[in-house]
């Protein structure tokens, strides 16, 4: 896929949440247009890049050509006794409403498992049942937001001739969710359910008999975010299958592309749990 098309994807992206009340975190909206891919895309990134800071390189590309925001740096490291503490994600100067906002970018990938809690948000989890929604909000909280306020992060800014009490904290929390086969139709209260772009199965539920007609293709992580209308080789199911089977066995997810027909597409993980 092409820096374009992933772009692309990033661009069609929606935030996680848009009322300040969940998690008493504000976003921050992009306000993206749809005429805002030029045709020569100017962002160069490292071919081994991994999918989280692929995307940093997206959103700082659009900050930069905003008419009403200014990216002031990014990535700036905060230490204590020459050890790393923290990263201060994006400084970023609203120049309508005449502010400098902290922005921490977040971009994740969550699957609704129904068995896992009583409680409706800790049900989203990592493909690899490895992470969550709410431990990243946890780190968030805990840990990536109070930095700002740590004396030596105000040392800092202030040698950087920047205010830390003027300083405005959001979020910009970007999710892709993904739904068993059998909630798809269903709608999630808290989050925003224009994220839910996927659905996903069990590893033993993937069969001929069910899946047998269509074509498919797995994506490196780094085309995630793509629409797989772009792409251009697909597998029936005998080949896929092996391919599948040769993540699962080393208790990884992967995600699958399926064409249906010439204009249909969907997105589904295999799980191997």
């Amino acid at each position: 896929m092409s820096i374009k098309q992933q772009y692309a994807g990033f661009l069609d992206s929606k935030l996680l949440w848009e009322n300040a009340s969940l998690f008493e975190l504000a976003q921050f909206d992009l306000e993206i247009s749809d005429d805002f891919i030029p045709n020569e895309l100017p962002i160069e990134i490292p071919e081994n890049e991994v999918l989280g800071k692929r995307i940093e390189h997206f959103f700082e590309y659009f900050i930069n050509n905003s008419k009403n925001n200014r990216l002031i740096l990014k990535n700036l490291q905060i230490f204590k006794d020459k050890i790393t503490i923290g990263e201060l994600d994006f400084l970023i100067e609203d120049r309508q409403r005449k502010q400098v906002l902290h922005i921490e970018f977040i971009y994740k990938f969550y699957l609704y498992d129904p068995k896992k809690s009583q409680i409706a948000l800790e049900r989203w989890i990592g493909p690899n049942r490895n992470d969550s929604l709410l431990d990243k909000i946890t780190k968030l909280k805990e840990k990536q937001l109070p930095l700002l306020y740590r004396s030596e992060t105000i040392t800092t800014l202030q040698k950087l001739d920047i205010q830390p009490n003027d300083i405005i904290q959001k979020v910009c929390f970007f999710g892709n969710l993904f739904v068993p086969l059998s909630h798809q139709n269903k709608k999630f209260s808290h989050l925003n359910n224009d994220c839910i772009v996927g659905y996903w199965i069990h590893s033993e539920e993937f069969t001929k008999e069910e899946y047998g007609s269509y074509l498919y293709y797995i994506p490196q992580k780094k085309d995630w975010i793509t629409d797989p209308k772009y792409n251009e080789i697909w597998h029936p199911f005998s080949s896929i299958s092996d391919q599948l089977n040769t993540q699962l066995i080393k208790k990884k997810s992967p995600l699958l592309w399926i064409k249906s027909n010439e204009d249909s597409f969907s997105k589904c993980f295999i799980v191997w749990w």
